[in-house]
């Protein structure tokens, strides 16, 4: 079972992080969740990486603040990057040394992302592997949510403005009897054609952990964020980039992009998924991680790969 405690950040919020042993493996690979939800969306992952490496991989999932067992933070702190800032925490906190595989799914790779631009040398001097599922570095470029673009403009017209009053609601969470009535909406914008009852209850479950500030509060800095640049000052490292066919949020386009901008990535496209590929599509997710793992362990152990004091500045 994967230990438990948190990470205190330098302005007071705390995160609940999850680990598996051993402190000194040779890898750490760190899952990074999306919007909404929290550190168990992954715990497919967690299951088949401990069983697939054992003792070489370290396995760290985390809530986000505002997500989750996390708790809540100050409304102009939730951005992406204030993520990135506090991705580039943790790692100095749970796994200080030794190189480290970042993945993340949907707003948790844009987190990526943000942490290697405002943390360059940091992110260098750590980062050995990348793995994208169902995420984007243009914001909401593509997002039309499978419907003509006038449509899909109203709703992100609507969406904005619903965000802007979800971000002064504070600590609040979303009722759970409402989570329950919005079930068929949540199944239709985030899962393709086949979802597990079991799925979108966890999925269900997470929505209902996330503070109402975080709903609406991140809303602003997901839509607009655009990172295609920093990606490209990547393309050394081994990467892959998933994608349902299906998904609404993120469509193929998205991680299209992300191929492009990073040349030796693996791209795969799920037929018949959604955004939640993670939980529809584990196999293809977890060969994904597997692959860039085992390129990451293959490779010699470089001198350092701890960051200095000086790498870690924005």
């Amino acid at each position: 079972m994967p230990e438990r405690f948190e990470v205190g950040l330098p302005d007071g919020v705390r995160l609940n992080v999850e680990a598996t042993e051993p402190t000194d493996a040779q890898v750490t690979a760190v899952l990074l969740h999306g919007w909404t939800l929290d550190g168990r969306a992954w715990h497919r992952q967690v299951d088949a990486l401990t069983a697939a490496f054992g003792g070489s991989v370290r396995v760290v999932t985390y809530d986000a603040r505002g997500h989750g067992r996390s708790s809540c933070m100050a409304l102009p702190t939730a951005t992406l990057a204030q993520l990135g800032d506090d991705l580039a925490t943790v790692l100095d906190t749970v796994a200080p040394v030794g190189p480290v595989v970042l993945v993340g799914h949907s707003m948790g790779g844009m987190t990526i992302m943000e942490y290697a631009h405002r943390h360059a040398a940091h992110f260098a001097a750590r980062t050995a592997g990348l793995v994208f599922v169902s995420t984007t570095a243009e914001g909401h470029t593509h997002t039309v949510y499978g419907l003509s673009p006038r449509i899909a403009r109203l709703i992100r017209l609507a969406e904005t403005t619903g965000a802007g009053v979800l971000a002064r609601c504070g600590s609040w969470r979303a009722p759970r009897a409402l989570l329950n009535a919005l079930r068929p909406s949540i199944r239709w914008m985030l899962f393709g054609d086949r979802c597990d009852p079991s799925d979108i209850r966890l999925v269900t479950s997470a929505v209902a952990r996330a503070s109402l500030r975080s709903i609406g509060g991140f809303r602003a800095s997901i839509g607009t964020q655009h990172r295609l640049d920093t990606l490209t000052a990547l393309a050394h490292l081994p990467a892959a980039a998933l994608v349902g066919d299906r998904d609404r949020l993120t469509p193929p386009p998205c991680a299209e992009s992300i191929a492009a901008a990073l040349p030796a990535t693996e791209l795969t496209v799920c037929p018949g998924a959604g955004h939640m590929l993670m939980m529809e599509r584990p196999d293809e997710v977890n060969a994904a991680l597997t692959g860039v793992l085992r390129r990451v362990l293959a490779e010699p152990p470089p001198r350092s790969r701890g960051a200095t004091p000086a790498e870690t500045g924005v």
